[in-house]
């Protein structure tokens, strides 16, 4: 069954309340899910997380079981109807993934055709990496491989260059080029108020904002919104020989 997958570049537009953006394209992408598995392990007070997500799904129709109230996690993710990965700090984020061995179960899951909706953190561990983050390492996890959903890397909350900004540090651009001169992974920068959203083998761009293709050796390019992104060779993993943390 191909992969159903939602990649959000955040949790919160300017000006909106926490997922308000999204919640029409996740309320479509859920329709017929009543229940999702919560991981809340790129925060550090996972309960106030937790609860935080239960009211904003509540609004949808949705029930959260939360990963940490777990006695048993890798019996709940085989259990999970639909998965939910939410924002916060990438490393510590994996690192915890890594501790319970849940890496390959999620993967299969994904797999098998169950939702994955993941938010900022939790769009980057759908990438084959977690290289391309923003967020400080502060965690040192077993490995920087990931979940491998997608054969693209993830940049979330990507910041176009500003022409007339006197900060001289490096740009977010610069430093997806630097990633390039290492490796070859295409990465996908996006903005605030962007998604990916990945049926049947295709991948759409959706939101209010776009987003910007990135590959070695080659000028960036604008996707378009709404426009199914067939002509790239960028494809989702129906299942994956990229297979860390089994």
């Amino acid at each position: 069954m191909p992969p159903r997958i939602l990649l959000l570049s955040t949790s919160t537009v300017f000006g909106g309340s926490y997922l308000e953006y999204a919640e029409s394209e996740i309320r479509d992408f859920l329709e017929k899910t009543n229940r999702v598995l919560f991981v809340p392990f790129a925060l550090h007070d996972h309960k106030t997380y937790a609860e935080r997500v239960r009211r904003c799904f509540a609004q949808i129709g949705c029930a959260i079981d939360s990963l940490h109230d777990a006695s048993d996690p890798l019996g709940a993710v085989n259990r999970a109807g639909a998965l939910f990965i939410g924002g916060g700090n990438t490393f510590r984020l994996l690192n915890r993934l890594y501790q319970l061995n849940l890496l390959g179960p999620i993967r299969d899951r994904v797999a098998a055709g169950i939702p994955y909706l993941g938010s900022s953190a939790g769009s980057n561990v759908a990438g084959p990496t977690i290289k391309t983050t923003n967020d400080m390492p502060i965690v040192q996890p077993p490995s920087f491989d990931s979940l491998g959903l997608v054969r693209f890397q993830i940049n979330p909350h990507y910041l176009d260059p500003d022409p007339a900004s006197t900060h001289m540090g490096e740009t977010r651009e610069e430093r997806i080029r630097q990633f390039h001169e290492e490796d070859d992974t295409p990465v996908i920068g996006l903005r605030e108020g962007a998604m990916l959203r990945i049926e049947q083998g295709a991948m759409t761009l959706k939101g209010s904002a776009g987003a910007r293709l990135f590959r070695r050796n080659l000028p960036p390019v604008e996707i378009q919104r709404g426009r199914p992104i067939t002509d790239l060779w960028i494809t989702t993993l129906p299942g994956s020989n990229h297979n860390p943390g089994r």
